[in-house]
């Protein structure tokens, strides 16, 4: 099977590296300096292990043609300009790794539903200034059709996967797979952004684990209106802190945080990373999508639109 990987940021790098290092055909699709880097030097992993892939590395969407499958790891913001760049391409299969929920409908746009699956990645990496990724957290990744099949292809692919160690599970209800990733990480990305602290630390806070509990609760909300149960996914526990007492809620949160103290206390949320190198949030498609949700669901999220309107001033004044 070929692969493309669509952007070579934290994510795309660690999943072309693990690809690449298990004898599958990948292909990189980067742009400027970091391009040019994973070109010189290939993908050097550090973190949950350490190795470097010889990864190919292309600059130039069109002069690629095809691909049996095509992950999509750009930062949600740049979706588009993404997307129509290789809109040419005959693909497969196609699927996002991308945060919040948006994004499969955008794919749907250029490929069609029936070449779309959902999927949910369940681990973290930051790309350190030298070159490197630092990868944080491996929980797995979970991917499904949407009809909630156990397609041919859906196999497929999770053996390519399984194949370089990315962990996958096949999910019969990958909708609510990434929902339920979606309210957590509203909420994680919200506090992680305005209190710049890794994870661990806001988590273990009681009044910033609060913060955290509301927003997940609030957002919750939205799944429900439209029917979509949600589940748990470690780390994202998003069925049990939507439903239990909300002191009950905050304390689960703290208790994860007490665990990542000591299992990965220099995890941040990617959010927190983007803010630090002073580049642009994902703002509007998380946080802002909520906030409009809301407003046509007829559901008030105050909690949601206070985060979103402080984050969205933000970054105005980033580039």
């Amino acid at each position: 099977m070929h692969t493309i990987v669509l952007g070579a940021g934290a994510l795309g790098s660690v999943i072309s590296a693990y690809l690449t290092r298990a004898g599958e055909e990948v292909t990189l699709l980067a742009r400027g300096p970091r391009a040019t880097f994973l070109q010189a030097h290939g993908v050097a992993v550090t973190g949950v292990e350490d190795f470097t892939a010889p990864v190919t590395v292309t600059t130039r969407p069109h002069d690629l043609r095809a691909a049996d499958v095509l992950i999509v790891t750009v930062k949600t913001y740049d979706t588009e300009p993404a997307l129509a760049s290789v809109s040419h391409l005959h693909v497969g299969s196609v699927f996002s790794l991308q945060n919040g929920v948006l994004k499969n409908e955008q794919l749907a746009h250029y490929f069609g539903w029936e070449k779309t699956l959902g999927a949910s990645p369940l681990f973290s990496a930051e790309v350190t200034p030298g070159g490197p990724v630092h990868f944080t957290y491996h929980g797995g990744m979970v991917l499904g059709e949407f009809s909630g099949a156990m397609s041919s292809r859906v196999q497929t692919i999770a053996a390519m996967l399984e194949r370089g160690g990315m962990r996958p599970v096949i999910a019969p209800q990958i909708q609510a797979v990434e929902w339920s990733k979606y309210v957590s990480f509203v909420g994680w990305m919200a506090v992680a952004a305005l209190t710049r602290l890794e994870t661990y630390k806001f988590l273990t806070d009681p009044d910033l684990a609060a913060l955290v509990a509301r927003l997940i609760r609030e957002t919750a909300q939205l799944a429900a209106y439209q029917g979509i149960p949600l589940e748990d996914h470690e780390p994202f526990l998003s069925q049990t802190l939507s439903s239990v007492p909300f002191a009950e809620a905050v304390e689960r949160l703290r208790h994860l945080g007490r665990r990542l103290e000591t299992q990965s206390s220099t995890h941040k949320v990617s959010t927190l990373q983007d803010l630090e190198r002073g580049r642009r949030l994902e703002v509007e498609e998380i946080l802002g999508y909520a906030v409009r949700q809301g407003e046509a669901f007829g559901i008030a999220l105050p909690t949601v639109d206070t985060c979103y309107r402080l984050l969205a001033g933000v970054n105005r004044y980033l580039r």
